[in-house]
């Protein structure tokens, strides 16, 4: 994992919890406002992701993810500062399955583009539930364009050597399990402030099932912005700016109710 620090005072920590198949490294603008606004930042690749190049196909536990993100709190509030956590795609549904099972030490918690129910399946999806073994390849096809409006992006993704949407057909079930016990979990989550982000054009999600767990767990605090036109990737695209700046209001008025001058 790497720390980045606070330009300045810092006034807070926010931790980082990226998609399936990419790295931390698409989080560099994200990372570079959370840093000029006050924020130290943690990060890393979640495992079988990013820098180990070794890897040609997922297919990790997702046991393995969670323990991953637990390492990254626990780092984050090492500088006893207020705690924010941003979960990504499947990032999200992992930070919300550590908030299901265990008491999370945070101010607040920024989810975008949660995986609760995907609409974008491997082109093989169907067949691999009745004849395909456990190891066989699957490509799950998320291309950079189903992702993000960012040209600039498309760019970038053609010498991104270490995004790679190959799993295996064991990895996938576990997934679709996985998703299953976030969404069908009876308790509610603890009462934390939570900022939801979603996209209105995601090409990946259903949304719909995004917002309805939230609503469902009854939080005191709780924020959800349906971004028109925005794809999947609502921190890569155009309106990125806007992004950011309803985050960064939302962190703002949570330090406030914990009496930070802000």
């Amino acid at each position: 994992m790497w720390k980045w620090e606070a330009d300045g005072q810092p006034r807070a920590v926010a931790v980082i919890v990226h998609n399936a198949y990419e790295h931390h490294n698409r989080f560099a603008w994200l990372i570079q406002k959370l840093r000029a606004s006050g924020f130290h930042v943690i990060t890393g690749d979640l495992p079988g992701h990013g820098e180990e190049t070794g890897r040609r196909i997922h297919n990790e536990s997702f046991s393995t993810y969670v323990e991953f993100v637990k390492k990254l709190i626990t780092a984050g509030l090492a500088d006893h500062l207020p705690l924010f956590v941003f979960g990504h795609g499947l990032g999200a549904t992992l930070v919300a399955r550590l908030l299901q099972t265990e008491k999370v030490e945070c101010a607040g918690i920024i989810l975008s583009s949660p995986w609760l129910s995907l609409k974008h399946h491997p082109p093989k999806f169907s067949a691999m539930l009745t004849k395909f073994s456990s190891s066989a390849k699957l490509n799950h096809e998320i291309g950079i364009e189903l992702l993000t409006r960012n040209y600039d992006n498309y760019v970038d993704a053609q010498t991104d050597r270490l995004y790679n949407p190959v799993v295996t057909a064991a990895w996938y079930k576990e997934l679709q399990t996985f998703m299953k016990s976030v969404l069908l979990h009876e308790d509610e989550i603890q009462d934390v402030p939570v900022l939801l982000h979603i996209g209105g054009d995601d090409k990946i999600t259903d949304i719909a099932y995004a917002r309805s767990w939230v609503w469902k767990q009854k939080l005191s605090e709780v924020q959800i912005k349906q971004w028109k036109r925005l794809y999947h990737d609502v921190y890569q695209e155009p309106e990125r700016e806007e992004v950011y700046l309803y985050s960064e209001a939302f962190m703002d008025n949570v330090l406030r109710s914990l009496g930070y001058v802000v």
